[in-house]
């Protein structure tokens, strides 16, 4: 059903950019390349990504699936990324609320500016980009060319990039680091994105407004859970949006601030949001999803090692809530295959 719709745009596409090394439109048979499929973690068909100087990136196609719809998609992704300063003056009326990186180089036609413009290609949806040259960045390129790091805000620091301007892997792990939070919002439009990254979930559910609570979840996480960034997902979530899987474990937005873990199979409810100030605590909460004792105590009630000397241990049949958020995950009616569902 897809296949002639993604050819008629790549149609469009060719006419619109003829240089064959502008865009590519290519096509997998998955069965007869499964070594392809599993290198790029293909679970669903048909899968639409996109590749720039050869990485994948980390967002699939996930619009509309109609010609028109393609070629707006790739039509954006050729697109500039970067914003020209004409004037430093522009510097003060930035939105503070994004991530901004600010690149200040001599000349356009450098090695320096082409990779940074191969790392704002990549990185445009988390970050905004932005360049001067020539005199106008002249005053900030009092030690040659530099990158700078303007987090959201308007109290945090600057931060300044020491590495190689020419080296594209150093140079895109620093900007990487900058525009992809430790703590990341969940929204229904990445919900799906997140859910395939196949890690649970250490949600804080908070009121928008309520800042504080955010900022104390992200330095908790930063001070007791650097070490298992990869093996779980860090997020925030808005209590009003998310109240259905906060009625899933019991709470209304009434109840937040509310730290929770969904492994995809249950959810677990950590103890009062204070507690997250006692060192280690929620470090011991993730250890114990990894370990199983949240699942073993949420059915049979403490783990012997918890019970005071002389007390009797007692089966204490408990049912945790199901998943919320494992519901966010991609739909059948979106795919024709799910190529995990059809091997259970």
């Amino acid at each position: 059903m897809l296949h002639p719709i993604f050819e008629e745009a790549s149609d469009v596409i060719k006419e619109e950019y003829p240089n064959k090394n502008q865009v590519v439109f290519a096509r997998v048979d998955c069965d007869q390349h499964s070594d392809i499929a599993q290198r790029y973690r293909i679970s669903k068909y048909p899968t639409l990504k996109l590749f720039r100087n050869g990485m994948m990136m980390k967002r699939e196609y996930r619009g509309q699936r109609s010609v028109k719809a393609l070629a707006d998609y790739i039509r954006q992704q050729k697109s500039d990324p970067i914003q020209e300063i004409r004037d430093l003056a522009e510097i003060t009326t930035l939105d503070r609320s994004k991530r901004n990186i600010i690149g200040y180089f001599e000349q356009r036609d450098s090695d320096n500016y082409r990779v940074f413009e191969r790392v704002a290609n990549i990185l445009h949806d988390d970050c905004a980009f932005l360049s001067a040259f020539g005199d106008v960045s002249k005053p900030e390129r009092y030690s040659g060319d530099n990158i700078i790091y303007k987090p959201p805000g308007h109290s945090a620091p600057d931060m300044v990039y020491l590495g190689s301007m020419t080296n594209f892997d150093v140079t895109y792990n620093w900007i990487q680091d900058k525009c992809v939070p430790l703590v990341r919002e969940i929204t229904f439009e990445n919900g799906e994105e997140l859910t395939e990254e196949g890690l649970p979930f250490l949600i804080l559910f908070h009121m928008k407004e309520d800042t504080e609570s955010l900022e104390i979840f992200q330095n908790e996480v930063a001070r007791q859970l650097i070490s298992e960034k990869g093996t779980i997902n860090f997020l925030h979530a808005d209590c009003d949006k998310f109240r259905h899987p906060l009625l899933h474990i019991q709470k209304t937005p009434a109840d937040c601030p509310v730290i929770a873990i969904d492994s995809f199979r249950h959810m677990y409810v950590f103890g009062d949001f204070k507690d997250v100030l006692i060192p280690g605590k929620l470090k011991q909460f993730v250890f114990d999803l990894h370990s199983g004792k949240l699942h073993r105590e949420f059915h049979h009630g403490p783990d012997p090692t918890d019970i005071a000397p002389g007390e009797q241990a007692q089966d204490v049949a408990s049912s945790p809530p199901e998943s919320s958020f494992q519901k966010l995950a991609p739909s059948e009616y979106r795919y024709t295959l799910l190529r995990d569902r059809d091997e259970l």
